[in-house]
């Protein structure tokens, strides 16, 4: 057997192996389908009921009920790492696999739900807000533009989300309570020394302009950093966790 083929070979074997730990977090199906999308439809048909009883003000009503799916998605992202990993290292999984398949299943998580949630704007535009001027799916700045866009945004949150929780996941996997709890007062020095930064270079001016001149895009892309940076820490953390 050549060396091509023997290469070939593995790479098929590790994209199985990578397809095979999404199918198992896939069999806890309400927690990925069920739970997120009821609970989504309930506060929609609650929002019906409360705006369909008062008059609708000049601008129309606007709902928080979407940050319900986004809050799931941190959810899932913490349940993946920490169910299913002993059971998954139990069967030889290896973390590298496991953390790949996971992220994999995020991607594709992600990218079904931001299809529907643009599929549900889109409703929602051509309706006039559901008949009641009801703003749940399109919520301003963050969901403007072309559904495009709207589409791309809504995936990049939803990953960002999850693989926000992954860390959470796995640093209260490897380190307890106290991990979490460390890994929180981190990131808020982190946001501390940048906001001195800020106050000592005098810097505000500047900031607000960007902040000012940033269009939907542009915060899509930084959000999409952040992702990556958090892919990177989960890998780099997964690889010290036990069983």
């Amino acid at each position: 057997m050549s060396t091509t083929t023997i290469a070939t070979s593995r790479r098929a074997s590790t994209l199985d192996a990578i397809v095979k730990v999404g199918r198992l977090h896939l069999i806890d199906r309400v927690s990925y389908a069920v739970l997120p999308w009821g609970i989504l439809a309930f506060t929609f048909l609650v929002n019906v009921v409360i705006f369909s009883l008062v008059p609708a003000p000049p601008e129309g009503f606007y709902t928080g009920s979407l940050l319900s799916i986004y809050i799931f998605m941190i959810v899932l992202g913490v349940l993946s790492m920490t169910k299913a990993v002993p059971f998954a290292f139990t069967l030889g999984v290896s973390r590298r696999t496991y953390y790949l398949g996971t992220v994999g299943l995020a991607v594709a998580t992600s990218a079904v739900w931001a299809a529907l949630l643009t599929a549900l704007w889109a409703i929602e535009g051509w309706t006039d807000g559901w008949g009641l001027q009801m703003h749940l799916f399109r919520v301003p700045w963050v969901f403007d533009g072309p559904w495009y866009q709207v589409l791309l945004t809504s995936f990049v949150l939803l990953v960002t989300m999850f693989l926000a929780g992954m860390w959470y996941g796995l640093a209260n996997r490897r380190w307890g309570i106290t991990g979490v709890l460390a890994l929180t007062a981190a990131l808020v020095v982190v946001v501390l020394i940048l906001i001195v930064a800020i106050i000592l270079t005098d810097s505000w001016s500047a900031v607000g302009r960007y902040l000012g001149d940033l269009d939907l895009v542009g915060a899509t892309g930084i959000i999409a950093l952040i992702a990556v940076v958090l892919g990177l820490c989960g890998f780099a953390t997964i690889r010290r966790i036990t069983t």
